[in-house]
């Protein structure tokens, strides 16, 4: 999990799904999901994977589609002025 500094730089939970044609089966595709955090919006760590798996992997890419979704949202951070206790 990214830290609060990290979030509130823009690190959000990424899903990646990546369609890919199967090696033995070029007409089939297989598709894999990947959930991580990650820089929006250039996305570095997902440029990165797709980078190693078109080198390192044998089942071409597709296609892939991306969603993000913040963890922190601005109406989430609140300032507290004064805080109560009860006994």
């Amino acid at each position: 999990m990214a830290t609060l500094s990290e979030q509130l730089k823009g690190s959000r939970l990424t899903t990646a799904e990546i369609l890919y044609h199967m090696p033995d089966h070029p007409d089939l595709l297989q598709s894999f999901v990947w959930q991580f955090m990650d820089l929006a919006p250039r996305y570095p760590k997902l440029t990165e994977f797709l980078i190693f798996w078109q080198h390192n992997i044998d089942g071409p890419i597709h296609s892939v589609k991306v969603a993000g979704s913040r963890i922190i949202k601005p109406a989430d951070l609140l300032h507290v002025g004064d805080a109560g206790y009860l006994h």
